[in-house]
């Protein structure tokens, strides 16, 4: 058995967004079923320079690995590594930023599967970046979304990520000048942003709205305002666990005296039938998400299946 290093355009060769919602969705399902493990991330720091790790087993699989990624004031560079559980084999190093955006993406689509109210014509996006097209990809694989309204605080930014995406995906996509605009009377909310602080007030949610937090996982940072947690009928996460270290979005309302933390349920007990992610269809939702290692893992596993049918993929490496 030998370990093979696989490059980004590799990656975005074989996997699809459609493909990737049902790897999230099955990940997802085995952690509630006792048929996967996921370690939260982890960092280390010194100044300018971020290592995060996380890492995580899927025995459904037969894989194991990590996720690792390095951050600068210039970038970031990702990789996932994989082993086969029975040997300990190291057998796929594989470059992950699109790898990462897919599951990021596809992990927010699987909860608005079984969290949003029904039909999701419409949709509000905070975020113009490489993220947000993302998210935006990953919804419109998943409902029939007729029209989007997407806010980012450059001008020009969101709005040739308007006529960029509108002709990808075929759908209306409006730049709107106000944050307003991205979330009164619509359905499903995708926050994809850096901020640091809320962007939109939780006043202007309809009932029944399903908010997806996707951009904050830094205990000091958050998108959704306590407006919106406190309106909240119930509150979602990838991994209580998890989002415990990182979802600012919580984390600090928390601290404000306006969240407890016993509230929060893991979105994979609500796939596997543990417990409720929505109360009934006026209920208001929130689903954070700062980002499994399982969902790596699974992906990448689909994607070195999918590249042992394509031979001339990847180089071998000497370990």
């Amino acid at each position: 058995m030998t370990c093979r290093y696989y490059r980004e355009e590799e990656v975005g060769a074989l996997l699809n967004m459609a493909t990737t919602i049902e790897v999230v969705d099955e990940s997802f399902r085995q952690l509630g079923t006792g048929g996967a493990d996921n370690v939260p991330r982890r960092r280390a720091r010194v100044p300018g320079f971020v290592l995060h790790g996380m890492h995580a087993s899927a025995e459904y699989l037969g894989t194991a690995g990590w996720k690792m990624y390095a951050t600068t004031r210039i970038g970031a560079k990702f990789h996932v590594g994989l082993y086969d559980i029975d040997s300990g084999q190291m057998i796929a190093l594989i470059e992950a930023d699109r790898l990462g955006q897919l599951r990021t993406a596809a992990a927010s689509a699987v909860g608005a599967r079984y969290l949003a109210k029904k039909p999701i014509t419409q949709l509000g996006l905070f975020g113009a970046g490489w993220q947000a097209e993302g998210q935006l990809t990953a919804m419109a694989t998943e409902f029939p979304l007729a029209q989007v309204f997407v806010y980012s605080r450059d001008e020009e930014k969101r709005q040739l990520f308007a006529e960029r995406m509108s002709d990808q995906l075929q759908i209306e996509i409006v730049p709107v000048h106000d944050p307003r605009e991205a979330v009164e009377d619509l359905p499903l909310i995708v926050t994809a942003t850096t901020s640091k602080h809320p962007v939109f007030d939780g006043n202007l949610l309809a009932e029944g709205a399903l908010v997806c937090a996707v951009g904050a996982n830094w205990t000091f940072k958050r998108e959704i305002d306590v407006v919106t947690v406190r309106r909240a009928d119930n509150w979602v996460c990838d991994s209580v666990e998890a989002c415990r270290g990182e979802a600012g979005d919580f984390v600090l309302a928390a601290e404000e005296g306006y969240f407890d933390w016993v509230k929060a349920v893991s979105l994979s007990d609500v796939i596997a039938g543990n417990t409720i992610g929505r109360n009934n269809q006026d209920s208001i939702v929130i689903f954070k998400t700062v980002g499994l290692a399982v969902q790596d893992v699974a992906l990448g596993a689909k994607f070195v299946e999918l590249a042992a049918n394509n031979p001339g993929l990847g180089v071998d490496l000497p370990f």
